[in-house]
């Protein structure tokens, strides 16, 4: 299934609180973005200060050594833990990534499915703060913590 960019006009953007909009993608009233689907992941949840996605490493994301590579926990650590942030902005308001790190605990074996759910522990007129854990669906494990700093900024 071929999906569009979440945002399809300014206005997308500025017309709904962070919030509204992180649920307007869950939804389908806005299009999921686009990296989802090369990275073979999906928004699964959105609530204030906490959101959620599902995602399915594919041999097509391993490293030269047949493990997952780094960049795809890091991603997906990325993506909740920012989205999270986003669910706290108001209307007119946007977030990017200043840094993020991440703590691989294991590897996730290729073709398991795995939730990444980050939440909130700080969001600021200026700033936003979250952290993030990856977890095997099936077994519950953990694989991943990360945490993030958010820049947070009026859109346009």
């Amino acid at each position: 299934m071929t999906r569009t960019f979440a945002v399809s006009s300014f206005d997308d953007l500025t017309s709904r609180s962070g919030l509204d909009f992180m649920r307007a993608v869950l939804d389908g009233t806005l299009g999921h973005p686009p990296i989802g689907e090369g990275m073979n992941y999906h928004l699964m949840s959105v609530d204030d200060g906490r959101v959620g996605f599902r995602g399915t490493p594919l041999a097509a994301h391993c490293n030269p050594m047949g493990t997952v590579h780094g960049g795809w926990y890091g991603t997906l650590l990325d993506s909740c833990m920012a989205c999270a942030v986003m669910t706290e902005v108001p209307r007119g308001v946007v977030y990017t990534t200043l840094e993020y790190k991440i703590n691989i605990t294991r590897a996730i074996p290729v073709g398991m499915e795995i939730e990444a759910v980050g939440v909130t522990d700080h969001v600021g007129r200026k700033t936003g703060v979250a952290h993030g854990e990856i977890r095997g669906v099936a077994d519950g494990k953990l694989y991943a913590t990360g945490s993030t700093t958010c820049l947070i900024m009026p859109a346009g």
